[in-house]
């Protein structure tokens, strides 16, 4: 069985092997790829990940066949570190293929069905396609709860991705009570200090934050920085999404002098780890920017501006929006 290295979530975390799935002993050549690629991919080290997952794909292909349902996990896998590259485009036809394998190989209502909805939704969701994107996550849910149950890890990660896209969609009512749910699975089965459970973290502190509930979001963004960085180290691209959280908080009250070096620091992590060319760069680059246009530092702002926007310029080409 091929490892889940990225699993169908937007928090970018490694996910544990699949439940429910035949358990197939995979040669050691590929189970070795994977494991290194999973290595790579907890580092940041996306460039390293690449080549190891492909060779992946064309090893399970030649030794399986092109529709076996570890051909598809692979596929799930490449796909994820595609998508979480900003490789929207390569990214979609891999998620398509992976879905369409595992529907003719275990059912339409099996959990590794839903975990490929969900990841193809999370797809849709990063490129705010929400009307394409809703419906699967939906479909998703209610497919995982029913073949593992209601306390099931994997169920959390279908209620946080729900949850993530009623929040961009300012549904901050819908999107609470599924991210406290998601946050009671994940410490109640994973342990109070799992990576996942700071992914929990970040994004209820987002919802409380987002309406101005600024105590409550505080202490929930600093538990998820400290989880992140005892987990994956200070240079992953998680720990720069928690700061940046942070920093968005203290934003959100005036304190620029607090937000600066968070947002400094969550750059610096994101061009060393995604690459100066990624839209997580140019997001990075933009909320330094308002900070120094708000402070009177105009001269600094003036081609962090230009950068985001030749940024967000460039990958719209290679992203054309379907």
């Amino acid at each position: 069985m091929c490892l889940t290295l990225l699993g169908a979530q937007a928090d970018g975390l490694a996910a544990p092997r699949k439940v429910g799935q035949p358990q197939i002993q995979v040669p050691g050549m590929i189970q070795g790829l994977l494991d290194e690629a999973r290595y790579y991919y907890r580092k940041g080290m996306y460039a390293e990940a690449e080549p190891l997952l492909e060779r992946s794909v064309d090893l399970s292909k030649k030794l399986f066949g092109p529709y076996h349902p570890d051909v598809a996990t692979c596929l799930n896998e490449l796909a994820n570190l595609y998508r979480t590259q900003g490789r929207y485009s390569d990214a979609e036809p891999l998620f398509q293929q992976a879905l369409i394998i595992r529907q003719h190989s275990y059912g339409a209502d099996h959990a590794a069905v839903g975990e490929s909805l969900n990841s193809l939704a999370v797809l849709y969701k990063t490129q705010a396609m929400y009307s394409k994107a809703e419906p699967l996550y939906k479909k998703a849910l209610a497919i995982i709860e029913k073949a593992l149950g209601p306390e099931h890890p994997h169920l959390s990660a279908s209620l946080n991705n729900l949850a993530n896209l009623y929040y961009a969609q300012g549904e901050y009512e819908k999107a609470e009570p599924l991210h406290r749910r998601s946050l009671g699975i994940r410490e109640m089965a994973l342990g109070p200090e799992h990576p996942r459970v700071a992914t929990s973290l970040n994004n209820l502190a987002n919802v409380y934050s987002t309406q101005g509930k600024y105590s409550k979001a505080e202490p929930l963004y600093k538990r998820a920085l400290l989880i992140a960085e005892k987990n994956m180290g200070h240079e992953h691209p998680f720990v720069a999404t928690s700061l940046n959280s942070l920093a968005r908080l203290y934003f959100a009250q005036g304190k620029y002098d607090e937000a600066e070096p968070l947002l400094r620091q969550a750059l610096s992590i994101r061009e060393k780890t995604l690459g100066s060319e990624h839209p997580a760069v140019g997001r990075s680059l933009n909320s330094l920017a308002v900070v120094y246009f708000l402070q009177g530092r105009f001269l600094e702002a003036e081609p962090l501006v230009k950068r985001a926007k030749a940024i967000k310029a460039r990958h719209a080409l290679k992203n054309p929006t379907k």
